[in-house]
């Protein structure tokens, strides 16, 4: 489960991290990224976009913000994004809830040597009551590494920088795109 995130960092920041073009949009740092915000993404050509979080399919009564790496091939919600619109959500840190005797503790985990990670998005476009189009997107999410499974079971899956190319070509083959989905070996720096 990936239900909160942050995104601290400036618009030179993701500029030098992801070698964008020119971005009109501004960019706005932020410590907590709740569902439904509308934040930054990166599409293939190193593309800069603001989107919403989550999936709104008319069977769930909430928005959709994660998919399992595991079923993403075969469940339908999340298969034909998965395999034709996938994007980079670039984040600094990300927020999980640990269990301590009857308290829930909020923890801020980062990853150690990658100041600015991408966690693996999915798109989904769907239309208004008025026919408009909107765009939404996805977090992909996988089996927690050891360091995390102390405080969950779940982590988002974090891309590896030189795996960014890959998982952004969306002609690429798809099981292969798939073996990208595991969970990090880098060290986490939980808070």
């Amino acid at each position: 489960m990936c239900g909160r995130y942050a995104l601290e960092a400036t618009k030179r920041e993701l500029w030098e991290r992801y070698l964008l073009g020119e971005m009109e949009e501004d960019v706005e740092e932020r410590a907590e990224i709740f569902p439904t915000n509308s934040t930054p993404l990166i599409m293939p050509g190193n593309e800069l976009v603001h989107h919403k979080w989550g999936f709104v399919e008319p069977f769930a009564k909430r928005p959709l913000i994660n998919a399992r790496a595991e079923t993403i091939l075969e469940k339908p919600t999340f298969s034909q994004p998965f395999r034709t619109s996938r994007c980079l959500v670039p984040a600094t840190a990300f927020f999980e809830w640990e269990k301590v005797g009857e308290e829930k503790l909020k923890r801020k985990i980062a990853v150690a040597d990658i100041p600015i990670f991408s966690m693996a998005g999915i798109l989904k476009t769907y239309q208004d009551e008025n026919g408009k189009p909107f765009t939404v997107f996805s977090i992909i999410t996988t089996a927690a590494n050891d360091q995390m499974r102390a405080i969950h079971d779940r982590m988002p899956v974090i891309l590896e920088p030189e795996d960014e190319a890959l998982y952004l070509d969306q002609k690429a083959d798809p099981k292969l795109v798939w073996k990208l989905l595991k969970p990090t070996e880098h060290r986490l720096l939980i808070h």
